[in-house]
């Protein structure tokens, strides 16, 4: 649903909240930006002493940007690639405004589990975990194992920062991107089917073939953007208790499907 955006920007909502996807433009043609939301000022504030302790610049004075955003409260700083990370809190709700789907989509997963995942690529994964693992604080959902070539393997790595299975993963490759893809979820399996035939109609590039992954067990498809990276649209996946959860490792991303299609 588009939502209301600066000068030059697309915004678009999922639910409530007053905008969670921006599109702007830019050189890098690539993620700018990701938000993470934390429930209070308090702890906000007790994140902020984690980064700044961790010799990492915050920009919590931001005023302008926090109004810009929408948010009651922010603190940023970058990742080791350089990605902006925005820490937020007091999102801004337009309940007087109910969202609604010009394609009819029922409505996204949101809540508790934010909007969905990022899948991001990295070649210092050991100081990319640090950032969003031991100073964020986002835990290790799972690992899937996955052959690159004769004699040569990968292991991408989950993590979860609330029940959904994960909110991040990275890939331990260089690539020109950061971002490989990002996850919407939806309400029914026959919203994924309608996407798809919505993304086909449309002459979307389908880069990966319907299916259900081995570690989340979400069913969902793969489409290429304009920019070169990809979306999942999908539909139940599994959630984490961390009461009760393990970690555990996989040797194949899918149980059936996601076939990657040849480019043409």
């Amino acid at each position: 649903m588009p939502a209301d955006a600066p000068a030059g920007a697309l915004r678009f909502r999922t639910d409530a909240q007053s905008w969670r996807v921006s599109i702007e433009p830019g050189a890098e043609d690539d993620i700018d930006f990701v938000g993470f939301e934390v429930s209070s000022r308090a702890a906000l504030e007790e994140l902020a002493e984690r980064l700044k302790a961790a010799g990492l610049v915050t920009g919590n004075d931001d005023a302008e940007l926090a109004v810009e955003r929408g948010v009651t409260g922010l603190v940023s700083c970058r990742d080791p690639q350089g990605l902006r990370v925005e820490i937020y809190y007091g999102p801004t709700e337009r309940h007087e405004t109910p969202f609604a789907s010009a394609a009819g989509v029922s409505g996204f997963v949101t809540g508790e589990e934010g909007v969905g995942h990022v899948v991001m690529t990295t070649p210092d994964i050991a100081a990319t975990r640090a950032f969003y693992q031991d100073i964020l604080g986002f835990r290790l959902s799972d690992i899937i194992r996955m052959s690159a070539g004769p004699g040569r393997a990968i292991e991408m790595e989950f993590y979860h920062c609330n029940p959904r299975h994960h909110t991040l993963a990275l890939v331990p490759v260089p690539a020109p991107k950061r971002l490989h893809h990002f996850m919407l979820q939806v309400n029914t399996l026959d919203e994924v089917g309608f996407a798809l035939e919505r993304a086909e109609a449309a002459g979307v590039t389908i880069t990966a073939t319907i299916g259900r992954h081995t570690n989340d067990h979400m069913v969902s498809f793969y489409a290429r953007t304009p920019s070169g990276f990809e979306v999942e649209y999908g539909f139940g996946a599994r959630t984490v208790d961390d009461a009760t959860w393990r970690v555990a490792r996989h040797d194949a991303p899918s149980s059936w499907g996601h076939k990657r299609v040849a480019a043409h």
